[in-house]
């Protein structure tokens, strides 16, 4: 439930605002009830939930005399002001056409011209109070244009907001980019590294490589030195295994002839 300290404040003269609204184009009230309402309201009543949808309580109604001026300011002055205006003009060319109608006849009395003149001068009364309880807008101007420029600044601020978002997110964006490519490159560094050290060992080999092939030539010759003279010795055993055959073939046949 809202609570707001009295009507007479810029919050309830908004809210008598939106009460008069609510009844006369919601509710569709006829003009007595309306005022009848509206001026209670500003008098006494503090519960104004039972006049309108919102919940809204007065914590310190105006009494008579105040709600009454705030009554006749922001009711009667502000919605019903060309009403009166138009009853004023009536009452002139009311109060002119039985002063022109008498002039040239005889039917019109002089005391229906008085009562032309005091309905005129009634009329004139009744405009005179009703623009002495002329509301001051300047305040409610001010207000307003307060409340709008805080609304706009406070949309101004959400905007910059969503921008600065966005640019946020295409930073960080931005940012995996440039990561990323930062890992590319250095994958296609350590490539190119390899590639390059693959080149060089095959263009000009490495010491240890010289070293290896060296020692396996060495080896390479020393296994030749020893097939060599396994040769050697097996001709050589094989020629010795030959002459003894041919002694004892020679033995044999000297042996059998004898």
């Amino acid at each position: 439930m809202k609570q707001i300290e009295t009507l007479s404040s810029i919050k309830g003269r908004k809210i008598l605002f939106e009460l008069f609204k609510e009844l006369r184009y919601e509710k569709q009230l006829s003009t007595l009830i309306i005022l009848l309402q509206t001026w209670r309201v500003c008098t006494y009543e503090k519960d104004l939930f039972r006049y309108m949808k919102d919940e809204v309580t007065v914590l310190h109604p105006l009494g008579f005399f105040s709600g009454t001026t705030l009554w006749m300011q922001e009711i009667v002055n502000r919605f019903y002001f060309s009403t009166i205006n138009s009853f004023v003009y009536f009452g002139a060319a009311l109060l002119l056409a039985l002063i022109g109608i008498r002039r040239f006849s005889e039917h019109v009395s002089n005391t229906m011209v008085i009562i032309g003149v005091a309905f005129e001068a009634l009329m004139l009364l009744f405009m005179f109070l009703i623009m002495l309880f002329t509301p001051n807008d300047e305040v409610l101007d001010d207000e307003d244009e307060e409340e709008e420029a805080k609304k706009e600044l406070l949309i101004e601020i959400g905007e910059i907001g969503r921008e600065m978002a966005a640019a946020v997110t295409r930073m960080e964006d931005l940012t995996n980019s440039v990561e990323q490519l930062i890992t590319q490159q250095r994958e296609l560094i350590s490539v190119v590294s390899l590639l390059a050290k693959s080149t060089a060992d095959t263009v000009a080999p490495n010491p240890q490589m010289l070293e290896t092939m060296k020692a396996t030539n060495t080896l390479l010759s020393q296994f030749k030195d020893t097939v060599e003279s396994f040769n050697l010795a097996a001709n050589k055993l094989r020629r010795e295994e030959i002459e003894s055959s041919v002694k004892k073939e020679v033995e044999r046949i000297l042996l059998s002839k004898l």
